[in-house]
């Protein structure tokens, strides 16, 4: 399950949305993101579906990437569905006992598990069309202004970029660490959910001692090359508008645009 995480891996394909500059793509995201929570009916949720399927064809990227994302997360959509289903007041359809289903809780259950699920195919699309290197640049650049602020922009973008980076290379190490404790003996795979969370445990240790390594290994990397803040650092590849990208800036508005319609409908 941890292995199917594709949050932070880049898939090196071209097209349309590789092609983007990461500004017009972090837009996109953040707009798709605001607009699964202000949504209320299920036109709105047809057209985020829409919006997605859409991006994932444009993309390139395999739809068994995009599910491997949501199927990582699926014990946390699970765990959403039960709370909201069991704990959400309302007209009643099934009671018995302590149990207690109404038609309010099936509803925000319904809409709960679509907005994760959405949400994580869009951040994974983001994740898988952008480097961390374009990324970086893009975060930097969109929240250029809050320098008058004094806020270290530079540096705040660095620390996502690296977060984002290592996501993949801890998972392959947890993976390393759990084929390695699979040798020896350790059972990972039978029992209930609170003897498969105990069976995690050790794997702990040797993930923050391989954690902190590679951090200082890093930390080492950046000052032998003399990194300095990149105030005062140039770009090998500078971003700048194609064409394309007011073309995507375009399809976001009316995205965006459909999105308050159904508001109304």
């Amino acid at each position: 399950m941890i292995r199917d995480i594709t949050l932070g891996q880049f898939y090196n394909t071209n097209s349309i949305i590789h092609n983007l500059d990461s500004r017009v793509k972090l837009f996109g995201t953040m707009i798709f993101l605001i607009s699964l929570f202000v949504s209320t009916n299920v036109y709105a949720y047809i057209v985020a579906f829409l919006f997605v399927v859409i991006t994932i064809k444009l993309s390139n990227v395999p739809i068994s990437f995009v599910i491997r994302s949501i199927k990582a997360l699926l014990p946390l959509i699970i765990m959403s569905m039960f709370f909201n289903l069991l704990f959400t007041p309302g007209v009643s359809i099934i009671s018995f006992k302590i149990i207690n289903i109404t038609k309010e809780g099936i509803e925000l259950t319904i809409k709960m598990s679509l907005r994760l699920i959405f949400l994580v195919a869009g951040s994974s699309v983001l994740t898988l069309t952008t480097t961390p290197s374009k990324l970086t640049d893009g975060i930097e650049k969109s929240l250029n202004f809050l320098k008058i602020f004094k806020i270290p922009i530079s540096e705040i973008a660095l620390m996502m970029s690296i977060a984002l980076r290592f996501i993949p290379i801890l998972i392959e190490e947890v993976g390393k660490i759990i084929d390695a404790q699979t040798a020896r003996g350790a059972d990972f795979e039978t029992g209930g959910i609170i003897k498969k969370a105990k069976a995690y445990v050790p794997l702990l240790v040797p993930l923050f001692i391989s954690s902190f390594r590679r951090a200082d290994e890093l930390a080492l990397a950046m000052e032998a090359r003399c990194y300095t803040n990149s105030e005062i650092r140039t770009k090998y590849n500078p971003l700048k508008y194609k064409r394309i990208d007011y073309v995507g800036y375009i399809f976001i508005f009316f995205y965006l645009f459909v999105i308050i319609i159904t508001r109304y409908i």
